[in-house]
């Protein structure tokens, strides 16, 4: 028996080599695991051998997928708590520096985001401008996270309790969750995230169907395939598996967004509680979530509604071909491949914020009430193929102004994320409207301040080192 990767994944009916796989696999790959306080350890190595040791021992603070699985399905049967998550990354260069040589072999993966290839691939700013922890070789990753910081903490300090004197912690991170009145996780800019994901489960896409506003206009099915590679260096790679992790500090200005927003707002002549379009057109959303290509104003029902394409929004009347989630899911709109195609771009997103700061993202104060750094989001996600993911995603859609491709119309860089010079963009004036009006660049309030790729190995990998 084999695992079939075209299609999701069963949990609760998984048998033979998928029971298996899931017994090997980490847990927040397939499902996001709570991770709303996170402790994120940048760590490089010495002695092969402690090294070695020290992995092994972390390995059984570890749970596997299948064990989440089972604590998200005993939570849901009579609210039962879970217990922290720990996984654990290995860079190209940590795979080497532990002697280990047959570990996949993923082309961005090897070169690793801190090779100038890389940088120049992604307009990525230059490393010396980095938070020192990232200005060395960063050989691993562990990720401790928890719904409650106590329990964080406490596996935390277990972790580097194991830690031999010649493994360096380079850097630390601190994740915190933030939410909006409804209990939605938010971004420091104020907006839901992560509401669209693929699912790789199919429970998750059930419940997506049945439980939401359903899934016949999009569909977040995805195969394993998108997110699952053979851990080559495990012991049996036909049932171990693990996936390639991007993980970039992002620093957000939220002064610097919040008045791009209003200046918007104000070159395009939005009064009242229209004026909250501006900022849904930078992001493709309003605050809540609502799609602006299905709606004028905010106000969708909770969960907020993922069941849309760009199909009856063609011209960008409603929603701006330039706007952050139109540039990052295009939903068959890119103009570039077939919708299948397309869709084979996106990943596991995994993201949280962090930092502190007093003021409430989602309050109607004035931009010079926001902060202007410090805060921003740990930006996580799962791959299968990196050049194909998350670095498509960044160098030729966010990063090309080209994108989508357009007759007569270039769109601009993704106001968010987007990195390179950014040129003035095209806004309707009123929602389906056939005005426009050009608008000064929405100036870049997002800036990478570290980063690297990792593999998320088996958990038989680990065991056997």
């Amino acid at each position: 028996m084999s695992i079939d990767l075209s299609t999701t994944l069963s949990w609760t009916t998984a048998t033979g080599d998928a029971e298996v796989m899931l017994g090997e696999l980490q847990p927040n790959i397939l499902k996001a695991h709570v991770r709303d306080h996170l402790s994120a350890l940048l760590l490089t190595f010495g002695d092969p051998a402690e090294t070695r040791a020290f992995l092994v021992s972390v390995t059984g603070t570890m749970k596997s997928a299948k064990a989440h699985l089972d604590e998200v399905g005993a939570f849901k049967d009579a609210g039962a708590a879970g217990t922290p998550y720990v996984g654990v990354g290995l860079t190209a260069a940590g795979y080497r520096a532990l002697g280990v040589e047959n570990f996949p072999q993923d082309e961005a993966f090897v070169r690793g985001m801190a090779a100038p290839e890389t940088r120049r691939k992604l307009n990525d700013p230059p490393r010396s401008t980095f938070d020192p922890g990232y200005h060395g070789e960063v050989h691993a990753v562990v990720l401790v996270g928890d719904a409650t910081d106590k329990a964080m903490a406490a596996r935390r300090n277990e972790i580097l309790g194991l830690l031999p004197d010649s493994v360096t912690v380079l850097a630390e991170e601190t994740g915190l969750g933030r939410v909006n009145a409804r209990g939605e996780g938010i971004e420091h800019f104020g907006y839901v995230d992560g509401r669209s994901q693929p699912l790789f489960l199919t429970e998750d896409v059930d419940a997506e169907k049945n439980n939401t506003d359903g899934i016949n206009v999009w569909n977040p099915a995805a195969p394993l395939s998108q997110v699952l590679v053979p851990d080559t260096a495990a012991p049996d790679p036909a049932v171990h598996f693990g996936s390639y992790f991007v993980f970039r500090k992002l620093e957000q200005n939220v002064r610097r967004f919040k008045q791009a927003e209003a200046d918007l707002a104000d070159t395009l002549g939005l009064t009242g509680d229209d004026r909250e379009r501006a900022g849904a057109m930078i992001i493709g959303r309003f605050e809540d979530g609502t799609p602006l290509t299905t709606q004028r104003e905010d106000g969708a029902e909770s969960p907020v509604s993922n069941n849309f394409t760009f199909d009856s929004d063609r011209a960008a009347l409603k929603c701006p071909f330039q706007a952050h989630i139109r540039k990052t899911n295009p939903r068959g709109s890119g103009g570039a491949e077939e919708p299948a195609g397309e869709r084979l771009h996106l990943m596991a997103r995994r993201g949280v914020t962090y930092g502190e700061r007093p003021d409430d993202p989602n309050a109607d104060v004035p931009p010079a009430a926001r902060p202007s750094g410090g805060v921003g989001l740990l930006f996580m996600a799962f791959n299968s193929v990196l050049g194909n993911q998350f670095e498509f995603t960044q160098a030729v859609w966010a990063d090309n102004p080209g994108f989508p491709i357009v007759d007569d119309v270039t769109p601009g860089l993704d106001p968010v994320i987007g990195q390179g010079e950014r040129g003035t963009s095209d806004y309707t004036v009123e929602w389906g409207g056939s005005a426009q009006r050009t608008a000064d660049p929405v100036p870049q309030s997002v800036t990478l301040r570290g980063g690297e790729y990792f593999f998320m190995p088996s958990l038989a990998f680990l065991r056997a080192l």
